[in-house]
C-alpha cells in the first residue's frame, strides 16, 4: 500500500496562469508559499518559507483562475508529481508539482 497526498495552507505568490491546451482542457498553474517558525539554540526566532508549484485541471482550473488572486490564503489538496523534460541546452530538467484535486478559498 502507498499514499501520495499533500495538504497545504498558504498564500498565492502570483495570480493563476490559466491556459487551454490542445484538446480543449483547461489548466491553471500558480504557486503557494508556506512558512514556519522556530527558536534556534540561542533562543532567536527563525523562519523559513517554502514555495510550492500547483497545477489544477478542468473545472477546478477555471475556478482557480476566476477567484484566486496574488496574496489570497488558500487550502490546496492533491498529489505530488514530478515531470522531466529536455531543456534547449540539452540538460534534463525536473519539476515537482502538486496536482490539485481540491481547493478551498480561506
Amino acid at each position: 500500500m502507498s499514499l501520495n497526498r499533500v495538504q497545504l495552507i498558504g498564500n498565492l505568490t502570483r495570480d493563476p496562469d490559466v491556459k487551454q491546451i490542445p484538446g480543449g482542457q483547461t489548466v491553471a498553474t500558480f504557486s503557494v508559499a508556506t512558512s514556519f517558525s522556530w527558536n534556534d539554540s540561542s533562543g532567536a526566532r527563525q523562519s523559513k518559507t517554502e514555495f510550492h508549484n500547483i497545477v489544477a485541471w478542468r473545472k477546478l482550473a477555471e475556478i482557480c483562475g476566476q477567484y484566486l488572486k496574488k496574496g489570497a490564503k488558500v487550502f490546496v489538496e492533491g498529489k505530488l508529481q514530478t515531470r522531466d523534460w529536455q531543456g534547449e541546452d540539452g540538460v534534463k530538467r525536473y519539476r515537482t508539482e502538486v496536482v490539485a484535486d481540491n481547493m478551498i478559498m480561506l
